[in-house]
């Protein structure tokens, strides 16, 4: 099967076109026919595509809305410049949505239908800024392929849907959970079910043996304790806003904080909410950029105390957290790094492990130093009674593999 696999945000568009099905599941064969992403939409938009084996292609169109981006991409996949596997819209045999949030209806990716897409609707208060968006996406593929072609929704809350109650409330009054279904949901669901699952395989041990920490580090960043394949707790809260220390966001403050912030400044709650998640963290305590990679140069090119500090404060938060989850799970055989910072800095990753020594990881750093553009494997000492792992997270082919399974029928084990 051909899957459109659609991230679409407010006014961007991220795709891939992924060949899988039931067999290429269990081979990992599964091929990535194209890719692209589409930003600025609603004016004159950025353009990006690559069909498999070719260059890639940078170009502007003007694009009014996510139904015009959708058609521009289905216009493309079935031109001459496009994968050579699609000549027709007959060749997409499903798409596979990226949804936010799923409240606490939604354990697992579904089939879309009418009532899925009205209780998506339902959670549009818990992510205002990002289900209406997917919802659009969702319409966008209806009307460009027709509500015959099925469309599945996978959500980045499903996976930590099994935290126990003692670890997803938030000790407020009960009575603001039962009304407002105020509690932890945690995020970036897919990239840690992705990553818990190549673990297992490079393991070869069954889905109930896999108790691991697995380490989302991006411009977003997040942490999860799995015990027997399970997510036990996650460091996003209600929003994406609590946790580690990220690109811009400040992760777990003092909430009082907000308030005064509010009276010294002069700002809004509302304001004080956006400062929080885009004028802080590394950016804000740098000053400088969100950007691990140039905070690391800015410190080894000009020693700035700035770059230095947003770093360590990263660093110690994600170490912090690693012990608290070690604790809360009952003990773990492997910490696991992925996404943009977590794949290819070594040296964050050294910096993060620097002092967890003794609970029995010891990093090599030969091997660490190594570990990037795509090395998946061991990078701790083999004697490491906690051993570290670099896994490269791939949400997008997990959505088309889920989306093959709620086609076909097939429960989701992983």
């Amino acid at each position: 099967m051909n899957i459109l696999v659609l991230n679409c945000g407010s006014s961007s568009v991220k795709f891939q076109i992924i060949a899988t099905d039931m067999e290429m599941i269990g081979s990992n064969t599964d091929q990535r026919l194209a890719r692209g992403n589409l930003e600025r939409i609603g004016g004159e938009a950025i353009v990006s595509l690559q069909a498999n084996g070719r260059a890639a292609s940078l170009s502007t169109a003007a694009l009014r809305d996510t139904r015009a981006a959708v058609e521009m991409i289905l216009r493309w996949a079935c031109s001459d410049e496009g994968p050579e596997q699609i000549t027709s819209v007959a060749d997409i045999h499903a798409v596979g949505h990226r949804v936010v949030h799923g409240g606490e209806h939604f354990k697992h990716s579904v089939k879309i239908d009418d009532e899925v897409l009205r209780a998506i609707e339902d959670c549009i208060e818990l992510a205002p800024l990002h289900n209406p968006t997917n919802i659009k996406g969702i319409q966008a593929a209806r009307d460009v392929f027709g509500s015959g072609l099925p469309q599945v929704a996978v959500f980045d809350t499903a996976f930590h849907q099994t935290l126990p109650e003692h670890a997803y409330l938030y000790a407020i009054p009960y009575q603001l959970y039962r009304r407002y279904r105020i509690r932890r949901y945690g995020f970036h669901g897919t990239s840690h079910r992705y990553v818990a699952y190549r673990y297992r395989q490079l393991q070869k041990i069954a889905r109930e043996e896999t108790n691991v920490i697995t380490i989302h580090l991006g411009n977003g960043c997040s942490i999860a304790g799995i015990r027997s394949g399970n997510s036990q707790d996650t460091s996003m809260g209600l929003t994406p806003l609590e946790g580690l220390v990220m690109g811009t966001r400040s992760g777990d403050i003092d909430p009082a904080i907000i308030d005064f912030i509010c009276v010294k400044e002069g700002l809004s709650s509302h304001e004080v909410e956006t400062l929080l998640n885009k004028q802080s963290g590394l950016l804000g305590i740098s000053g400088l950029t969100n950007d691990m990679r140039e905070l690391l140069a800015e410190e080894r090119e000009n020693n700035d105390r700035r770059a230095h500090l947003a770093i360590e404060v990263f660093c110690y938060r994600v170490r912090k957290y690693i012990g608290s989850y070690l604790a809360a799970i009952g003990g773990a055989d492997a910490v696991i790094f992925t996404g943009g910072i977590g794949e290819n800095s070594p040296e964050v990753r050294s910096r993060i492990c620097s002092g967890l020594q003794w609970i029995g990881l010891s990093l090599d750093e030969e091997k660490n130093s190594l570990a990037q553009k795509g090395f998946e494997g061991k990078v701790s000492n083999d004697d490491s009674r906690l051993a570290a792992y670099v896994i490269p997270t791939d949400e997008e082919l997990l959505i088309a593999r889920d989306t093959v399974r709620c086609v076909m029928g097939v429960e989701q084990r992983f």
